[in-house]
C-alpha cells in the first residue's frame, strides 16, 4: 500500500505556504535562540553598529550599506539589538523566497521547494543568520539579481531592466566581490544567443546610467583613499601554502553543503531497492538555457570565489559561502530530473529537521556547556547592557555631562558604543580605522577608556598608558557572564578622560 505523507500532499498541492511555513519557522528557531542566549551581540555585528552609527560612505570594512541599514534597525527598535537580529532573518527569509521564485520559473512550484528546502541545509551550515552584516545583505541581493537576469535572459521581459539596476548598484554598495559577481552575469549573458541580443539593445545603457549613480559616492570614497590596489600576489615558493589554503576553502564549502549531501545520498536509487511505489514529484522539461544558467551560477562563483581568495590569502571565499553556494539546491533538482522519487520519507524529514537545527543547538550548547567545561569565553554571554549602563551613568555622574567617546579594548568598547546615547568608538590602537575621531578631540572632550583587568588593582596595560599618559585607573568593575560556570567573572579596568574647557 502506498503511503504518502501529509508534507508530501502539501508539496503536491500548496508548494507556496510549504515554503512560507518552512521560513517561518527558521526565523523563530534564530530569534529565539538570540532572545534566550545571546546577552551581548556577536563581536562582529557589534562592530557593524559601531561603524554604522558614523553613517560613513566606506571604511576599511568595505562598502557601507549594510552598515547604515543595522544602524536603521537598531535605532526603530528603541536601541535593541532584537531589531538587527530581526533584519538579518529577514534577510535571510527573503534570499530563500527569492530561490523559490527563481526555480518556480525553471522547475515548476513543486520541485521548486525541493530546491528551498535543499537550500536551507546549505545556509544553515554555510552562511552566518544572526550576524547581519554585508555577507547577510548581499545574498538576497544577489539572489534578486539572478531572479531578473533569468526573466531578462529566459523569458525576455524587458521591464526587469529596472529591478536589475536597483539590485546591481545596492549590490556594488554592499560588498566588495560585487564587481566579480556582475562580471560572471556579463560573461554568462555574452555567452548565449539571446544574451547577446539583449546586450546589443539600449536598455544595458540606461541599466549602466542607474548603477552608477547608485554607487558614485563609493566609488569616489575608493578612488580618494587610494584602495584600488589588490592584494601582493604571492612568489612561486608561496603557491604551495596557496594551494593549501585553496583545498581548506573547498573542504569548508563541501562541509557546508553536508547536509544537501546527506539528503540526496538517502534519497538514492541504490539504496531503496526494496522500496517500490515511492511518492514523485513532477515537473515539465527544463530547457538548455535554464540548465546551463543554473549550473553556471552553482558552480562559477564557487570555483571562482575560492580561487581567487586562496590566490590572495583571504580569509573566506569571495561574497561568502552562503553567495558562492545559492544555487547549488536549485542545480541539484534540475540534475535530479523530470521526475524526483521521495525515498524513506521520515528518513528525510528527520534529517533535514536535524541539518537546519543543529547550528542553533550548537550555539545553544556552547552558550550552556562551555562555561562548566572550557576557559574559554562566549562572546555573546557579555552583559552587554549591563556594561555600557555602568561607564555611561559613572561618566556622566563625573563629568557632569554625556559621554561622548568611549576607547580602549574593542571589543568591550563596541559594547559601549550600544548604550544610552550612543557614544562614539575610537579605536585608539588605529586610529585610522575610525577617522570621524582623533586623539585631540578625544582629549578635548573627554571619554571613557576600558580594558581587561587581571587583578583588583586595575592597572592599564603598558600599550593603553602610552597612548593614554596621565591615566588614572578606577577600581576595576566586575561583572557576571550569563553562565559563570568555572570561568572567572568578567573584571573590566576603566579610566575617565575628562572633558577640557568650561
Amino acid at each position: 500500500m502506498r503511503f504518502t505523507s501529509l508534507v508530501v500532499e502539501l508539496i503536491r498541492a500548496r508548494p507556496r505556504l510549504v515554503v512560507i511555513i518552512v521560513l517561518l519557522c527558521q526565523a523563530a528557531l534564530w530569534l529565539g535562540t538570540a532572545l534566550l542566549f545571546y546577552r551581548s551581540p556577536p563581536p562582529d555585528l557589534a562592530t557593524a553598529l559601531a561603524f554604522g552609527r558614523e553613517y560613513q560612505v566606506g571604511t576599511d570594512l568595505g562598502p557601507p550599506l549594510s552598515f547604515w541599514l543595522a544602524d536603521i534597525a537598531y535605532r526603530l527598535s528603541g536601541n535593541h539589538i532584537f531589531g538587527v537580529y530581526l533584519l538579518a532573518v529577514l534577510a535571510s527569509s527573503a534570499t530563500l523566497w527569492l530561490v523559490y521564485l527563481l526555480a518556480r520559473m525553471i522547475v515548476g512550484g513543486q520541485q521548486a521547494v525541493l530546491a528551498v528546502l535543499l537550500t536551507t541545509t546549505i545556509t544553515a551550515f554555510g552562511a552566518p543568520t544572526l550576524e547581519f552584516g554585508p555577507e547577510v545583505l548581499a545574498r538576497p541581493l544577489w539572489a534578486a539579481l539572478l531572479l531578473h537576469s533569468w526573466q531578462l535572459l529566459g523569458q525576455a521581459r524587458r521591464n526587469a531592466w529596472f529591478a536589475w539596476s536597483i539590485e546591481a548598484g545596492l549590490l556594488l554598495l554592499t560588498t566588495p566581490s560585487a564587481v566579480g559577481l556582475l562580471l560572471l552575469l556579463i560573461g554568462f549573458a555574452l555567452s548565449a544567443p539571446q544574451g547577446r541580443r539583449i546586450m546589443r539593445s539600449f536598455d544595458p545603457l540606461l541599466a549602466l546610467l542607474v548603477v552608477l549613480v547608485l554607487a558614485l559616492p563609493y566609488l569616489i570614497f575608493v578612488l580618494r583613499a587610494d584602495s584600488v590596489a589588490l592584494p601582493p600576489l604571492p612568489d612561486l615558493a608561496g603557491l604551495g601554502a596557496r594551494a593549501r589554503h585553496w583545498l581548506g576553502l573547498v573542504g569548508g564549502l563541501l562541509l557546508a553543503m553536508a547536509g544537501m549531501i546527506v539528503l540526496v545520498v538517502l534519497n538514492s536509487s541504490w539504496l531503496s531497492r526494496g522500496e517500490r511505489d515511492a511518492p514523485i514529484i513532477y515537473r515539465p522539461p527544463v530547457s538548455p538555457l535554464a540548465r546551463d544558467f543554473v549550473y553556471c551560477f552553482a558552480m562559477a562563483p564557487a570555483i571562482a570565489g575560492s580561487l581567487i581568495s586562496a590566490l590572495f590569502n583571504l580569509d573566506t571565499v569571495l561574497g561568502g559561502p552562503g553567495i558562492a553556494l545559492l544555487m547549488v539546491g536549485l542545480a541539484m533538482v534540475v540534475a535530479s530530473g523530470d521526475v524526483i522519487q521521495l525515498r524513506h520519507q521520515r528518513v528525510l524529514r528527520a534529517v533535514w529537521a536535524a541539518t537546519v537545527a543543529i547550528p542553533a543547538v550548537i550555539v545553544v550548547g556552547a552558550s550552556i556547556v562551555l562555561p562548566w567545561t572550557a576557559n574559554g569565553e562566549v562572546a555573546t554571554a557579555m552583559p552587554a547592557r549591563n556594561i555600557a549602563q555602568f561607564f555611561i551613568d559613572s561618566f556622566e555622574r563625573r563629568a557632569n555631562q554625556k559621554l561622548r567617546i568611549v576607547a580602549g579594548d574593542p571589543q568591550l568598547a563596541e559594547l559601549v558604543a550600544l548604550g544610552r546615547g550612543r557614544p562614539h568608538l575610537f579605536l585608539d590602537a588605529t586610529p585610522q580605522r575610525t577617522p570621524w575621531q582623533t586623539p585631540a578631540q578625544f582629549a578635548e572632550s573627554g571619554g571613557v577608556v576600558i580594558w581587561r583587568a587581571n587583578d583588583t588593582v586595575g592597572a592599564p596595560p603598558p600599550d593603553i598608558a602610552q597612548r593614554f599618559p596621565g591615566l588614572v585607573p578606577e577600581v576595576p568593575r566586575s561583572f557576571d557572564w550569563m553562565i559563570n560556570g568555572r570561568q572567572p567573572v568578567l573584571r573590566i579596568g576603566w579610566a575617565i578622560v575628562r572633558p577640557k574647557g568650561p
